[in-house]
């Protein structure tokens, strides 16, 4: 009785390799095929080859010699050594490393090319770019985090601290060539009719106290509400949220002034924009800045139009204007938007009852606990005028007022609890008429424009989206972490704040691609879940390395898919290795 395994024939030309059993052993046989004088197929046994179940038998010696010819190694008896190699992360940064060139960063490596540099800049410009996306850290941090990357392109023993040092001199000696290809494969994706763009400021944490030439590590106040060294660091971002220019300015610098040269230097850069609405927050509001943003022009002397949020510090200007439209706002339960006029410009007002009535409420629980509070201090003060003895140290009129100062200023209430200074005795005052009139603004956004064709509510709507850039804030400080910066020089500052930006727009473009998936993963959910997709390198019996990707599932298609990445595959990865 014969049982054939087609898996185990090895066929040359018309003979294969048969399997056959007799007497409970396995034998293997070379069999020929042919057809019969009537056409009719047969087969023959030309040889018995041996047991097959016989260690070092003759069927063993037979494929030993096989390998021997085909000069692999003869090694049956043992199994083979297997020599396995550290896995690379290889998905996250395949991902970057396309959109890297889909979008033409690649083109830098032009930039530096004509400048004669020698040394691969835009490898290592590529390298921190990534790292900040990937597994944020210093510059020497990098390096160790490059050694657990397959990066594309990219030798990691051919990077040094140093080479990454020089490289972002070399960003800043060619800024002017740098900003204008960074413009160049921006302007696509940048609409020419009509571009809303959103320009913002945060301040970002330095570390060091040494002083530099032209330094723009100043103290200021930060963002988080303390004084800290810093610099300051302004985002200009379309509405579909893409950042589009970026830019970089003292700490200690005041909000208004950096919008006429930012906008100046916006309109520059792109040029073919034939429209340009600036939606600005309410630190960038002055009459100044409405004077200015009216005199800039587009090409083609277009006017440049904005929408900007009135300051709180101005809201008492506009109470008497208002007032006609309180009684209206306090009775709808929906938001209420009403425009007026005021200085020839369009005002747009939005009132929400149900905010408007909770902030009320809050302030006006602050201003009772610090009443309670004065009380207090009052009754201590008369005590000790009595003579009764009390616990603690004594306390004195002036020692009174400078608690109750400090504690009105920290509620931000001292434009309604008036401390008097300069009277010897421990007193205040409540200005009844200025707090009526910021609870008249609460609830309340005032918006200044002169844009004509939208109407209030898209107004409205407009300045809303302007969070969005506060979320790109967000991203640089916490995924990207561009602080705390630990560079000394102002020009090494401002490359550090260009990588940050350059990985910024990566990660709009990602975060872009996902929404429009309709993909729930966050850009860095996504580059967290890519980043198992890894590249193994494997020597067998001393052999030559075979490389390979591991298994992509299918979470991790779909990701791929939602970005429009290609899968990562071994030809690709060739030149890698």
């Amino acid at each position: 009785m014969y049982w054939h395994y087609p898996a185990f024939w090895l066929y040359s030309q018309a003979m294969f390799i048969k399997l056959t059993r007799s007497g409970g052993r396995s034998y293997a046989q070379l069999v020929e095929s042919f057809r019969d004088e009537q056409g009719r197929p047969r087969q023959r046994t030309l040889a018995t080859l041996g047991r097959t179940d016989e260690i070092g038998g003759q069927v063993d010696s037979l494929l030993q010699g096989l390998l021997r010819v085909k000069g692999r190694p003869a090694a049956l008896a043992s199994p083979p050594q297997v020599q396995f190699e550290s896995a690379l992360a290889l998905g996250d940064v395949w991902v970057l490393h396309q959109l890297w060139h889909e979008l033409g960063f690649d083109r830098l490596h032009a930039v530096f090319r004509r400048a004669r540099y020698t040394t691969p800049v835009e490898q290592a410009i590529r390298v921190m770019v990534f790292n900040r996306l990937c597994d944020a850290d210093s510059k020497l941090g990098a390096l160790r985090w490059l050694q657990t990357v397959a990066m594309p392109d990219v030798d990691p023993g051919s990077i040094t601290h140093q080479h990454l040092l020089r490289s972002m001199d070399a960003l800043m000696d060619h800024q002017a060539s740098v900003d204008d290809c960074v413009a160049q494969l921006l302007r696509p994706l940048i609409d020419e009719q009509l571009s809303v763009v959103f320009y913002d400021l945060t301040t970002i944490r330095v570390e060091g106290l040494s002083q530099q030439r032209d330094d723009v590590r100043k103290f200021g106040m930060s963002k988080e509400g303390v004084v800290a060294r810093q610099f300051l660091l302004g985002v200009v971002q379309t509405a579909d949220g893409l950042p589009i220019y970026h830019e970089v300015f003292d700490g200690n610098a005041s909000e208004g002034p950096t919008l006429k040269p930012t906008l100046e230097r916006v309109l520059q850069r792109y040029p073919h924009v034939k429209r340009l609405v600036v939606v600005a927050d309410r630190g960038l509001l002055s009459l100044d800045n409405l004077q200015m943003l009216s005199e800039l022009k587009l090409p083609g002397d277009r006017a440049l139009e904005f929408i900007l949020a009135v300051p709180g510090r101005r809201h008492g200007d506009f109470v008497e204007l208002l007032a006609p439209l309180q009684a209206r706002a306090e009775g709808s339960a929906a938001e209420v938007i009403d425009e007026l006029s005021w200085q020839g410009h369009r005002l747009v007002v939005a009132h929400n009852a149900q905010q408007a009535a909770d902030l009320t409420q809050r302030r006006r629980d602050r201003i009772t606990a610090l009443q309670v509070r004065a009380q207090a201090l009052t009754g201590k003060l008369d005590e000790q005028d009595a003579g009764q003895s009390q616990r603690g140290r004594k306390l004195s009129d002036s020692g009174a007022k400078a608690r109750f100062f400090h504690e009105v200023c920290e509620a931000h209430l001292a434009n309604i609890i008036r401390v008097d200074l300069k009277s010897e005795l421990f007193t205040y005052d409540i200005d009844h008429v200025a707090q009526a009139r910021a609870e008249a603004m609460d609830g309340k956004l005032l918006l200044v424009s002169n844009v004509h064709d939208l109407s209030a509510q898209q107004i409205v709507a407009r300045y809303k989206s302007l969070a969005d850039i506060e979320r790109g804030f967000h991203v640089l400080k916490s995924e990207i972490e561009i602080a705390p910066v630990f560079h000394r020089l102002p020009e090494r500052i401002r490359a550090h704040a260009s990588i940050c930006f350059m990985a910024l727009v990566l990660h709009r473009v990602m975060r872009q691609r996902l929404r429009l998936a309709g993909s729930p993963l966050s850009p860095e959910a996504a580059l967290q879940q890519l980043r198992r997709v890894q590249r193994h390198q494997v020597r067998i019996d001393g052999a030559e390395p075979i490389a390979g990707i591991s298994t992509i599932h299918q979470d991790q298609a779909d990701t791929l898919d939602a970005l429009k990445i290609k899968k990562p595959s071994l030809d690709a990865q060739m030149s890698l290795l």
